[in-house]
């Protein structure tokens, strides 16, 4: 699939649900806040970049201690749904634009800070995405990514990428600690620190958000069903579907 043919994919796929994430316990709630917010703090005249703002849960965290923070997606939707909560909330200082992030329409080293928080599993190219944040970051800037950590198991790695395509077919790839280290590096940015904590998804909410069809509903039950008790225990699968997963909290320095 080319990158236009998959941006299609995500638009449709998060334009018509972007109050739902707006709402989602899952992206509203979360121990990063606090790691962000620290991260910016005393910076009252940073330009921050959330890349791949979704419904703009991380530029509202952080706007009260920066200058600006852009708020960018691929959906427009998504980005209205920011504006009007933005302004509800008084964040004056957050702004939307649209895009890829493959291709920011920014000039070189614009943002002391890029933040970006369970984008980059959409991406069609990491690799350049990846050099977009180092051109657009400042000498000595701080990137920040949080997303889905893929597990080093072929085994485990497997049935994660498949339950996530089958429920959102706009997911390109969870990827795992040393895939984010090794790319990271490759676009020239320096990894400082990087840690894991436990989501745990709850399967009704989390297939409703994207309004998965229901013959891939049935396909994910199936192979929860059908996996062996290394899978079935790894992930913590419960009866209901419901199940756990890594999620990753990686900083790297241009």
């Amino acid at each position: 699939m080319n990158q236009k043919a998959h941006s299609q994919v995500v638009q449709t796929q998060f334009g018509e649900q972007a109050n739902a994430y707006l709402n989602s316990a899952v992206h509203a709630q979360g121990s990063e806040f606090a790691a962000l917010q620290a991260a910016v703090a005393g910076r009252a005249d940073a330009r921050l970049l959330d890349l791949g703002c979704g419904a703009g849960h991380v530029a509202f965290h952080v706007a009260p201690a920066v200058a600006e923070v852009v708020a960018y997606d691929l959906s427009q939707d998504m980005l209205d749904v920011v504006a009007k909560a933005a302004g509800e909330r008084g964040l004056g200082n957050i702004r939307t634009q649209c895009g890829a992030a493959e291709h920011l329409p920014f000039a070189d080293a614009r943002f002391d800070f890029v933040f970006s928080r369970y984008s980059a599993h959409h991406w069609s190219d990491l690799g350049q995405a990846l050099r977009e944040v180092r051109r657009v970051l400042k000498p000595g800037g701080l990137a920040a990514f949080v997303d889905v950590a893929a597990p080093g198991l072929p085994l485990f790695d497997t049935h994660l990428q498949t339950v996530e395509v089958l429920r959102d077919s706009s997911h390109a790839r969870d990827y795992s600690p040393s895939e984010w280290t090794r790319q990271l590096g490759e676009a020239g940015l320096v990894v400082t620190a990087c840690s894991r904590q436990r989501l745990r998804l709850e399967y009704s909410s989390w297939v409703e958000r994207m309004r998965t069809p229901d013959v891939f509903r049935a396909a994910i039950r199936a192979m929860q069903q059908a996996v062996g008790d290394e899978v079935r225990e790894y992930f913590e699968i419960a009866d209901d579907g419901s199940f756990s997963t890594d999620v990753l909290l990686v900083w790297a320095e241009r």
